[in-house]
């Protein structure tokens, strides 16, 4: 493969053909969310930009597709051939004899070029002096002896990365004055002594990734004067000189610390880096900039500042920079960005702000960046700040879009299904309840207060539902207003109000039956005074657990805003930690235990039931009824698992710090979470034997109002005996059915285990 063209040509092409891609600032102006048509009069939604329909009618709606900006992109492809060069003969391949005369053995040669790749070396292995290309990745070599290339003066290029090269003598490269590429990455150098690369005078890339350099000095490039790309990256340098870097690399256009322990930048650091167009310092630990860190590096083109850990930005930080086209300073702990903090980057084009909370966004902030293409935010609802950039991500954050609070149409549909059923459910047992007969009214009781507490959870679906309406087409105008206001606070604390209730309520009414089971002779009558103790208890709990998290803004922050539903599901890296511990102890510590406590309360029934019938007489009667009862429990725990066996498993991620889509947390927020709210009537109600003897009462009352017999007169269907409430009975024995023997639900427990089984059935 023919070589490409490097050093200074191939540089300066993609420096000029970057600053050609886009056309010249626009003038016409869009409201939020649109973008202008380039000389057009004309505004687009920003979701049209680049979906493949001319919607501008001249093409500008797909221009500038792909985030070219600064020539990073470009040269990274050009580089690819390093890391692609595993292939045994990636040179030269269209000369097939060598021109070297005999090689090492393990080796292989073609042309000028000599391949001892995996070869087994321990040092420099001696060839013909006119060898070009030497490649001596994954050896052995654990040091560079002095004067070990000084015969190799036609050498080009030297790979020897991924050795175990600890020390590098001084003389080491003596004689190389024709290299142009060295590479020395994933070795175990710790240090370079100055003067090393003193003969490396035509030497364009040095690439020392993934080594174990902890300091150096503008003493250590003495003689690079043709030096563009220094690649640093994944080292363990902690701070960079106080003197001049680029003293002795006049040309240095690529300069790379990424992923390195540096904390702060001197001043003087860059100040002989005139040439400078691509920094990359992300992945640092950097927390401090000077206001003139930058002040000398006026033909940089790129700045990559990410993921350090840099709170304030000064004011005029970038004011040196107006050839900046492509900015990153995302993920860093920034409190505040300035009003007027990028009006000095009259040619920026790429602005990345990933991971950072702008809690005094403003449009402010974004007009004067007029050749902006594109930019990249935490939330999608801070696009609406700079409606005239045709790219802004991210667009949604899988729950709402920028036009919609409900992103999906699936959502739209569901959120009013889900609502309607749960509130419907709920109120229709509410109305219902007295119209049961039952002797056990502290059930009922219990119950009713369930009910209520899972209606909350529909009239929350549908005020989220009645917005999404009022947001229809123009949600991101909303939207930080929206996840900021008091009624979002308020709609996530009911939410949270009727879930923690809901869950509270359903653990008392299962060990309340699980002692009646399995301890019957040790059960206490339930009293009047003790349920309504219990039930206004889980509601104060339920309120206390709500509405904490309001009680404090310091600590809690935005705990119910994250997202456009005002539930907060997961954590978040901004989270302060105070509410990361309320978060878990609320998830994974009440509600997991509460959900343990169900499935054990179910299972030791249904053992404690089967155990009790092994020996009934009527061995195939007490199998089927065992079936039917082992089919309702298995109902009401797979009903609690579905719901919130998903939360546990995304609150652990989160724990983990994995990415959870937002898709993901829609499906729990419309379609899990309500699972309980809306299937409880019918798991405690609706399909019960009481509840079917009302229903069947009622049907049989109205027929007869309807047909009048031969005498006149209506028949009335009464129940054949009275219900007890806590399961309906099924066959009691006649000396039983009195309601006097049934006023408590403990008492029938006492009858028999057999009894106990048909209560459940």
């Amino acid at each position: 493969m023919e070589e490409m063209t490097s050093g200074p040509v191939f540089i300066y092409i993609l420096m000029m053909g970057k600053y050609f891609s886009l056309g010249h600032a626009q003038e016409v102006k869009c409201p939020l969310g649109f973008f202008p048509c380039g000389n057009v009069t004309k505004c687009l939604p920003q979701q049209l930009h680049c979906n493949g329909a001319d919607d501008c009618g001249n093409q500008a709606d797909e221009e500038n597709c792909e985030d070219n900006n600064g020539w990073s992109l470009q040269l990274d492809k050009y580089f690819v051939s390093y890391y692609q060069m595993t292939s045994q003969h990636p040179f030269y391949p269209e000369i097939p004899e060598c021109w070297l005369g005999s090689v090492p053995g393990h080796c292989s040669c073609r042309g000028l070029a000599l391949y001892c790749d995996e070869a087994g070396l321990q040092a420099v292995p001696t060839v013909s002096s006119n060898v070009t290309v030497m490649s001596l990745q994954r050896n052995f070599m654990r040091k560079l002896a002095p004067n070990a290339f000084k015969k190799y003066h036609n050498l080009q290029k030297l790979y020897l990365q991924n050795n175990q090269i600890r020390s590098v003598s001084t003389f080491a490269f003596r004689g190389l004055h024709n290299l142009n590429k060295l590479y020395l990455s994933h070795n175990r150098i710790t240090f370079l002594k100055p003067g090393v690369f003193e003969d490396l005078h035509r030497l364009e890339w040095l690439i020392m990734e993934d080594n174990h350099l902890s300091r150096i000095s503008p003493l250590t490039f003495y003689g690079l004067n043709s030096l563009i790309l220094l690649v640093l990256m994944n080292n363990v340098l902690t701070h960079l000189p106080d003197k001049p870097l680029c003293q002795h690399m006049p040309r240095l256009h690529w300069l790379d610390f990424e992923g390195n322990h540096i904390h702060n930048l001197r001043n003087l650091t860059f100040i002989s880096c005139s040439n400078l167009t691509v920094l990359v310092l992300r992945k640092n630990k950097i927390n401090h900039l000077n206001e003139n860190t930058f002040a000398h590096l006026q033909k940089l083109d790129e700045l990559d500042l990410g993921s350090n850990k840099i709170e304030n930005l000064p004011p005029r930080v970038f004011k040196d920079l107006k050839e900046l086209s492509q900015l990153n300073i995302s993920y860093n702990p920034i409190q505040k960005i300035q009003a007027n903090q990028f009006d000095y980057l009259v040619k920026l084009k790429s602005l990345s702000l990933e991971g950072i909370e702008i809690s005094n966004i403003q449009q402010r902030m974004f007009n004067p960046l007029w050749n902006l293409s594109h930019i990249y935010f935490k939330k999608f609802q801070y696009c609406g700040y700079a409606p005239h950039v045709r790219s802004c991500k991210p667009n949604t954050d899988g729950l709402s879009s920028l036009e919609n609070l409900l992103a999906s149409i699936i959502q739209r549909v569901f959120v009013w299904v889900v609502s309607a059923v749960t509130c419907f459910g709920n109120i229709f047992v509410i109305c219902m309840r007295p119209y049961i007969r039952s002797e056990n009214k502290l059930h009922t009781m219990s119950i009713v207060s369930l009910c209520c507490a899972d209606c909350l959870m529909g009239v929350y679906l549908f005020v989220i539902g009645a917005l999404d309406l009022t947001f229809r087409g123009e949600y991101n105008k909303h939207a930080q207003l929206w996840t900021e206001s008091t009624n979002c606070q308020l709609m996530g604390a009911l939410a949270i109000l009727s879930t923690e209730v809901s869950v509270l309520l359903l653990t008392f009414l299962t060990l309340e039956k699980y002692i009646c089971i399995v301890y019957p002779f040790r059960c206490l009558r339930p009293r009047k005074c003790r349920t309504i103790t219990v039930l206004i208890l889980i509601w104060i709990a339920g309120f206390i657990v709500a509405f904490i998290p309001l009680s404090n803004k310091e600590v809690f922050k935005n705990y119910y805003g994250t997202n456009g539903v005002c539930f907060p599901l997961h954590s978040e890296d901004t989270e302060s930690t105070g509410a990361q511990i309320y978060s878990v102890a609320i998830f994974l510590g009440v509600n997991l235990a509460a959900f343990v406590v169900i499935v054990f309360s179910y299972g030791s029934m249904f053992y404690s039931v089967h155990r009790s019938t092994r020996t009934a007489t009527e061995i195939r009667n007490q199998v089927k009824k065992e079936m039917i009862l082992a089919k309702r429990f298995f109902f009401i725990v797979f009903t609690d698992a579905l719901c919130w066996i998903p939360i546990f498993v995304l609150k652990f991620l989160s724990l983990l710090q994995v990415e959870i889509p937002g898709t993901i947390t829609s499906w729990v927020v419309i379609f899990i979470l309500p699972i309980n709210s809306a299937l409880n009537p019918i798991l405690y109600t609706l399909t019960t034997r009481p509840f079917k003897e009302t229903i069947h009462q009622f049907w049989y009352n109205y027929r007869q109002r309807r047909s009048i017999d031969s005498k006149g007169s209506q028949k009335k269907f009464l129940p054949s005996f009275i219900w007890v409430e806590m399961w309906p009975l099924q066959e009691i024995p006649l000396e039983f059915r009195k309601p006097a023997a049934l006023t408590n639900p403990c008492e029938v427990s006492l009858v028999s285990q057999t009894t106990q089984l048909n209560s459940y059935s």
